[in-house]
């Protein structure tokens, strides 16, 4: 009888033991994805509300590419097919950069799908080029569905940051008219009404004629 309670409190003790054990890893690991997410998050510019103002983005250090042409991409969408910002020639068209471990960037998704079924009418379309491609597709999927959008969503080629300078600061957005001219670029959260005035302003601009290179 005592050895069986031996041989019970014994095994009793390794399965305790076992639940630690499994319990410390899965809990190292969940410290070490929430301390990669706040470190990531860190690297995003939050641009307070100035009471209505429009807020002013940090300095960019990359391309100033307003009054430019905007450099021509093909990116993959998450369903796999090409998309080409020439596929909107003519358009009006509001490039994102973002990513899922952004905070910025999710505030201000809902404003643009707002404004894109607002603006439809005048041929607005919005491209979000996702920053963080390694996270997967279904992982990226889920965070646009979550911030209820539904344009073109992009997986990044690795490239496409440094030809458009997004590389220090998230999100970052640039205005394209129709003539596919950068009218205006910024970086970090802005106010709603600063987006709004942005997007007009890139409607309004594309009824101009701008020669190559913005000159």
């Amino acid at each position: 009888m005592w050895t069986e309670m031996r041989k019970a409190v014994v095994l009793l003790v390794m399965v305790v033991g076992v639940s630690l054990m499994l319990w410390a890893g899965w809990h190292n690991l969940r410290e070490r994805k929430l301390s990669m997410q706040r470190a990531n998050e860190a690297r995003a510019t939050l641009i307070p509300d100035k009471g209505g103002d429009a807020a002013q983005g940090p300095e960019l250090d990359g391309p100033k590419l307003t009054g430019k042409v905007a450099p021509a991409f093909v990116l993959t969408n998450l369903e796999g097919k090409k998309v080409s910002l020439g596929d909107y020639k003519g358009r009006p068209v509001l490039v994102n950069f973002w990513a899922t471990w952004c905070a910025p960037c999710k505030l201000e998704m809902p404003w643009f799908e707002e404004f894109r079924k607002q603006y439809a009418s005048q041929g607005f379309e919005i491209l979000g080029i996702t920053d963080d491609a390694d996270a997967g597709k279904d992982v990226i999927s889920k965070a646009a569905q979550k911030a209820g959008v539904s344009y073109p969503i992009l997986l990044t080629d690795g490239k496409i940051e440094k030809a458009y300078g997004a590389t220090d600061y998230l999100p970052m957005s640039f205005y394209v008219d129709r003539n596919g001219v950068v009218v205006e670029e910024t970086a970090g959260l802005g106010t709603k009404d600063e987006i709004e005035a942005n997007i007009k302003k890139a409607i309004a601009s594309g009824n101009k004629t701008v020669s190559a290179g913005g000159e």
